[in-house]
Protein backbone atom coordinates (compact mmCIF):
# COMPACT_ATOMS: atom_id res chain seq x y z
CA UNK A 1 0.00 0.00 0.00
CA UNK A 2 1.37 3.38 -1.01
CA UNK A 3 1.65 5.96 1.72
CA UNK A 4 -0.26 9.18 1.13
CA UNK A 5 1.72 12.37 0.95
CA UNK A 6 0.60 16.00 1.15
CA UNK A 7 2.11 18.46 -1.29
CA UNK A 8 1.99 22.14 -2.08
CA UNK A 9 1.55 23.10 -5.71
CA UNK A 10 3.14 26.40 -6.75
CA UNK A 11 2.03 27.74 -10.13
CA UNK A 12 4.17 30.35 -11.83
CA UNK A 13 2.77 33.52 -13.38
CA UNK A 14 -0.99 33.01 -13.36
CA UNK A 15 -3.81 35.49 -12.71
CA UNK A 16 -1.44 38.46 -13.06
CA UNK A 17 -3.03 41.56 -14.58
CA UNK A 18 -5.87 39.49 -16.00
CA UNK A 19 -3.56 37.22 -18.01
CA UNK A 20 -3.28 33.43 -17.94
CA UNK A 21 -6.39 33.07 -15.82
CA UNK A 22 -6.72 29.90 -13.80
CA UNK A 23 -9.72 30.19 -11.47
CA UNK A 24 -9.03 28.44 -8.17
CA UNK A 25 -12.32 26.50 -8.24
CA UNK A 26 -11.33 25.08 -11.62
CA UNK A 27 -7.82 24.30 -10.38
CA UNK A 28 -9.31 22.38 -7.44
CA UNK A 29 -11.54 20.45 -9.83
CA UNK A 30 -8.61 19.71 -12.13
CA UNK A 31 -6.50 18.35 -9.25
CA UNK A 32 -9.39 16.22 -8.01
CA UNK A 33 -9.82 14.93 -11.57
CA UNK A 34 -6.21 13.75 -11.45
CA UNK A 35 -7.11 11.65 -8.41
CA UNK A 36 -5.76 13.94 -5.70
CA UNK A 37 -7.70 14.42 -2.47
CA UNK A 38 -7.94 17.06 0.23
CA UNK A 39 -7.47 19.75 -2.42
CA UNK A 40 -7.39 23.30 -1.08
CA UNK A 41 -6.23 26.54 -2.65
CA UNK A 42 -4.76 29.65 -1.09
CA UNK A 43 -5.14 33.09 -2.63
CA UNK A 44 -5.65 33.59 -6.37
CA UNK A 45 -1.97 33.52 -7.29
CA UNK A 46 -1.52 29.79 -7.79
CA UNK A 47 -1.10 28.01 -4.49
CA UNK A 48 -2.76 24.68 -3.82
CA UNK A 49 -2.35 21.81 -1.40
CA UNK A 50 -3.33 18.24 -2.17
CA UNK A 51 -2.82 14.71 -0.94
CA UNK A 52 -1.97 11.76 -3.14
CA UNK A 53 -1.08 8.15 -2.73
CA UNK A 54 0.21 7.81 -6.28
CA UNK A 55 3.81 7.32 -5.23
CA UNK A 56 4.91 9.68 -8.00
CA UNK A 57 7.74 12.08 -7.29
CA UNK A 58 7.48 15.86 -7.27
CA UNK A 59 8.66 16.31 -10.86
CA UNK A 60 6.28 13.66 -12.22
CA UNK A 61 3.36 15.22 -10.36
CA UNK A 62 4.31 18.69 -11.62
CA UNK A 63 4.50 17.52 -15.24
CA UNK A 64 1.11 15.79 -15.01
CA UNK A 65 -0.44 18.97 -13.60
CA UNK A 66 1.22 21.15 -16.26
CA UNK A 67 -0.18 18.84 -18.96
CA UNK A 68 -3.68 18.91 -17.41
CA UNK A 69 -3.64 22.72 -17.14
CA UNK A 70 -2.60 23.02 -20.78
CA UNK A 71 -5.39 20.64 -21.83
CA UNK A 72 -7.98 22.49 -19.76
CA UNK A 73 -6.98 26.15 -20.26
CA UNK A 74 -5.06 26.13 -23.54
CA UNK A 75 -1.75 27.39 -22.17
CA UNK A 76 1.12 25.82 -20.28
CA UNK A 77 1.94 26.91 -16.74
CA UNK A 78 5.20 26.02 -15.03
CA UNK A 79 4.51 24.22 -11.76
CA UNK A 80 6.59 23.21 -8.79
CA UNK A 81 5.38 20.53 -6.38
CA UNK A 82 6.97 20.36 -2.93
CA UNK A 83 6.09 18.25 0.08
CA UNK A 84 5.25 19.79 3.44
CA UNK A 85 8.45 18.60 5.10
CA UNK A 86 10.55 20.34 2.45
CA UNK A 87 8.59 23.57 2.93
CA UNK A 88 9.14 23.38 6.70
CA UNK A 89 12.86 22.70 6.20
CA UNK A 90 13.11 25.78 3.96
CA UNK A 91 11.53 27.92 6.68
CA UNK A 92 13.74 26.43 9.38
CA UNK A 93 16.89 27.07 7.33
CA UNK A 94 16.09 30.71 6.60
CA UNK A 95 19.23 32.76 7.30
CA UNK A 96 17.25 35.97 7.84
CA UNK A 97 15.43 36.80 11.10
CA UNK A 98 12.03 35.81 9.70
CA UNK A 99 10.21 36.20 13.02
CA UNK A 100 11.35 39.84 13.24
CA UNK A 101 10.38 40.81 9.68
CA UNK A 102 7.09 41.66 8.05
CA UNK A 103 5.89 38.91 5.72
CA UNK A 104 6.32 41.02 2.59
CA UNK A 105 9.93 41.90 3.42
CA UNK A 106 11.05 38.30 3.07
CA UNK A 107 10.43 35.96 0.16
CA UNK A 108 11.28 32.43 -0.83
CA UNK A 109 12.01 31.96 -4.51
CA UNK A 110 11.48 28.27 -5.08
CA UNK A 111 13.52 26.72 -7.87
CA UNK A 112 13.14 23.56 -9.90
CA UNK A 113 16.73 22.53 -9.24
CA UNK A 114 19.80 23.32 -7.18
CA UNK A 115 20.94 26.92 -6.80
CA UNK A 116 24.70 27.07 -6.72
CA UNK A 117 26.83 30.08 -5.83
CA UNK A 118 28.42 30.16 -9.28
CA UNK A 119 25.12 31.28 -10.86
CA UNK A 120 25.04 34.36 -8.66
CA UNK A 121 28.75 35.17 -8.40
CA UNK A 122 28.56 38.13 -10.80
CA UNK A 123 25.92 39.94 -8.73
CA UNK A 124 27.48 42.76 -6.73
CA UNK A 125 25.65 42.19 -3.44
CA UNK A 126 26.96 45.46 -1.94
CA UNK A 127 25.33 47.48 -4.73
CA UNK A 128 21.86 46.33 -3.65
CA UNK A 129 22.08 46.83 0.13
CA UNK A 130 20.05 46.80 2.30
CA UNK A 131 18.43 44.18 0.05
CA UNK A 132 20.05 40.77 0.28
CA UNK A 133 19.71 37.18 -0.82
CA UNK A 134 20.95 33.81 0.37
CA UNK A 135 21.05 30.39 -1.24
CA UNK A 136 19.27 27.34 0.13
CA UNK A 137 18.10 23.90 -0.95
CA UNK A 138 16.35 24.62 -4.27
CA UNK A 139 15.41 28.03 -2.89
CA UNK A 140 16.65 31.60 -2.79
CA UNK A 141 15.85 33.63 0.29
CA UNK A 142 15.24 37.26 -0.66
CA UNK A 143 15.16 40.12 1.85
CA UNK A 144 13.57 43.26 0.37
CA UNK A 145 12.72 45.74 3.16
CA UNK A 146 10.69 47.99 0.84
CA UNK A 147 8.82 45.10 -0.80
CA UNK A 148 9.22 43.08 -3.94
CA UNK A 149 7.50 45.62 -6.20
CA UNK A 150 10.25 48.21 -5.79
CA UNK A 151 13.16 45.80 -5.41
CA UNK A 152 16.25 46.32 -7.55
CA UNK A 153 17.79 43.02 -6.44
CA UNK A 154 14.84 40.78 -7.39
CA UNK A 155 15.18 41.45 -11.14
CA UNK A 156 18.96 41.01 -10.94
CA UNK A 157 18.75 37.54 -9.41
CA UNK A 158 15.85 36.54 -11.68
CA UNK A 159 17.50 37.47 -14.99
CA UNK A 160 17.21 34.65 -17.54
CA UNK A 161 21.00 34.47 -17.79
CA UNK A 162 21.20 33.81 -14.04
CA UNK A 163 18.36 31.32 -13.59
CA UNK A 164 18.80 29.70 -17.01
CA UNK A 165 17.32 26.22 -17.01
CA UNK A 166 15.41 26.69 -13.75
CA UNK A 167 11.73 27.24 -13.16
CA UNK A 168 11.41 29.80 -10.38
CA UNK A 169 8.43 31.18 -8.50
CA UNK A 170 8.41 33.55 -5.53
CA UNK A 171 6.20 33.55 -2.44
CA UNK A 172 6.19 36.11 0.35
CA UNK A 173 6.93 34.79 3.82
CA UNK A 174 3.28 34.98 4.90
CA UNK A 175 2.42 32.58 2.06
CA UNK A 176 5.40 30.36 2.88
CA UNK A 177 4.12 29.95 6.44
CA UNK A 178 0.51 29.42 5.34
CA UNK A 179 1.51 26.67 2.92
CA UNK A 180 3.48 24.92 5.68
CA UNK A 181 0.41 25.13 7.91
CA UNK A 182 -1.84 23.78 5.15
CA UNK A 183 0.46 20.86 4.29
CA UNK A 184 0.70 19.85 7.94
CA UNK A 185 -3.01 20.18 8.78
CA UNK A 186 -4.87 17.00 9.70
Amino acid sequence: MTKTQTYALLLRGINVSGHRKVPMAELRSLLEGLGHTGVRTYLQSGNAVFTTGSGDGEDTLATAIEDAIEDRFGFRVDCLVRDGDYLAAVADACPFPAAELQGKELHAIYCSGPVDAERFAAIDREAFLPEAFALGDRVLYLYVPDGLGTSKLAPAISRPSVVKGLVTTARNWNTVLKLIEMTHAD
